[in-house]
């Protein structure tokens, strides 16, 4: 059973930067797209950024292109994510997502994503 972690998150002023961790277990994930998915107070879950399995491939939405940044270690089974100039409606709890392993490719719907952390609180403040 795959299994996602966050950390990194916290409380931040805006401007600021944060980068979140994702460390996966269970199963090798490097066939596997992942990404990047937050949820403000009393709002859906949206989408943020995702990553191809390789790495080669990224996407972002477009409230954060520009000052988000998703990388990944396969060799860490781990995922990365970049905030620089945070700005106060960057706060949310975010989630970090993998889809199953041979699904590769990006995407930004969050129903094709199997696995998920228990996500990690990001505030900023103004």
């Amino acid at each position: 059973q795959v299994q996602l972690v966050e950390s990194g998150g916290g409380l931040v002023q805006a401007g600021g930067s944060l980068r979140l961790v994702c460390a996966a277990s269970g199963s090798t994930l490097s066939s596997a797209a992942m990404g990047w998915f937050r949820q403000a107070p009393g709002k859906d879950r949206v989408f943020v950024a995702a990553i191809s399995g390789s790495g080669g491939s990224t996407s972002y939405a477009n409230a954060v292109k520009g000052r988000f940044t998703i990388s990944r270690d396969n060799a860490k089974n781990t995922e990365y994510l970049q905030m620089n100039n945070l700005k106060a409606e960057d706060t949310a709890v975010y989630y970090c997502a993998a889809r199953r392993p041979n699904l590769p490719i990006v995407t930004g719907a969050a129903t094709t994503y199997a696995y998920w952390g228990q996500g990690t609180q990001v505030t900023v403040s103004s």
